[in-house]
């Protein structure tokens, strides 16, 4: 059976969490799957935003469909580091747990190992009081734990400044319920002082506000006792089950988001005898035909007419940082692919065959350079100005990423006019 409403006992569960306020070392949430790759200094081939020197040679680059790392780097040509591509696009959990203690590194695995899941994160939590009311938190890495939350919440660099500057983030319907006012220091008791910095809509059951790993340390929180799993809304009902088996007695396990609906309507359909009208099947890849040109040069020129608006300088701009133009196409350490470093969930959803061979191959630049153009597009990039800034960022949610990008671009328009 699965687990009774989640508003009944999660905040229960957590407030029995509550934190002793003393500096206590504690390990930070363990990210199992996909962390945000950060973003390093990137050899562009000497190509220096703004900076008028020598750019790649992309007419003469002969894109391949052959998956393969980088050549081995030498004192003179060191490999390129990708940054890592579109893999920030939100994939939020169907699935919250909050475990009794902290869950064992080897019960994360075989968690991550269950059919359907995806994604899996453990983060710390714990509950602190400020006058006497307790808050429930969690403690996280904001590069990380971003893609665990809705759209409007990861795109917000608000929410995300105020938690890697130490203040408090509070769930929106906390805020509500608490009284809170943004702005505000709130006196922790026997502990520091917190700012509340912004709020926002979780979507997570009996949590009240986030909190930076370091400032959860300071405040006792307990380490990787919260657990998320990202699999598809479908099979939730199946996800909660296998992560309950896996974390034992004591454990509290609800779906959350679109997921709990879709628990809903299956339950409902058993109950009624029928079938939801509406299920998810597989998609057959969008086709977007822009054959195989014989150079990155044509490749990207021809992808860009995908996105009508989208200068081509923008597609060259991006794969000369992702992958050195098909030089070093991973997988990354986070696990992004291919010549433009899409992680594959969002592949998944932006994914299009280029060259019409009936199939969209992360692999190949064929695919993946008008699979970018169709995930900028998504984000506005047609529109130029501002929407093309926030686009790029949402391929790679940095401001240094935007402007390395958006450098190299003019860099290209100048060298091919």
């Amino acid at each position: 059976m699965f687990p009774a409403p989640r508003s009944s006992y999660l905040p229960v569960v957590l407030a029995g969490l509550t934190a002793t306020i003393v500096v206590t070392a504690v390990v930070a949430g363990y990210l199992l799957f996909r962390p945000e790759r950060p973003v390093g200094s990137v050899r562009a081939d000497r190509a220096v935003a703004g900076g008028g020197k020598a750019l790649t040679a992309l007419d003469r680059m002969v894109p391949t469909t052959a998956p393969h790392a980088a050549t081995a780097p030498t004192a003179s040509a060191p490999a390129p580091r990708m940054t890592g591509g579109p893999g920030i696009t939100p994939t939020p959990p169907q699935v919250f747990a909050v475990a009794q203690a902290s869950v064992p590194r080897a019960t994360l695995h075989k968690i991550s190992a269950l059919k359907h899941v995806q994604k899996i994160a453990a983060v710390d939590a714990g509950t602190v009081r400020v006058s006497g009311t307790a808050i429930s938190l969690l403690a996280v890495n904001p590069a990380e734990f971003r893609a665990w939350t809705p759209k409007a919440v990861a795109g917000e660099p608000g929410v995300w400044d105020a938690i890697a500057k130490g203040e408090i983030v509070a769930d929106a319907q906390a805020v509500r319920r608490l009284g809170m006012l943004l702005g505000a220091d709130y006196q922790v008791d026997n502990g520091p002082r917190l700012r509340l910095g912004a709020s926002a809509a979780f979507g997570l059951p009996g949590v009240d506000g986030l909190v930076s790993v370091e400032v959860g340390r300071g405040l006792g929180l307990l380490p990787g006792v919260a657990v998320l799993v990202h699999g598809e809304d479908e099979h939730a009902a199946a996800l909660g089950s296998g992560v309950r088996a896996e974390l034992g007695q004591g454990a509290q396990v609800v779906t959350v988001g679109e997921a709990a609906n879709q628990v809903t309507k299956a339950a409902k359909a058993g109950k009624d005898g029928k079938v939801e009208d509406g299920a998810a099947h597989p998609k057959a890849p969008q086709r977007v035909v822009v054959g195989r040109p014989g150079s990155y040069l044509e490749l990207y020129q021809v992808s860009a007419k995908v996105c009508p608006g989208l200068s081509w300088t923008v597609l060259a701009a991006i794969g000369q940082v992702e992958s050195s133009h098909g030089r070093n196409n991973g997988p990354s350490s986070a696990g992004a692919l291919g010549p433009m470093q899409f992680m594959p969930a969002t592949w998944k959803a932006y994914g299009v065959d280029g060259d019409g061979d009936g199939k969209a191959d992360i692999w190949s630049p064929y695919d993946a350079v008008p699979s970018a153009a169709n995930y900028l597009c998504a984000n506005g990039a047609n529109q130029g100005g501002k929407k093309l800034e926030k686009a790029v960022w949402f391929y790679n949610h940095s401001w240094s990423y935007v402007r390395k990008v958006l450098g190299i671009a003019e860099g290209y328009a100048r060298q091919y006019g």
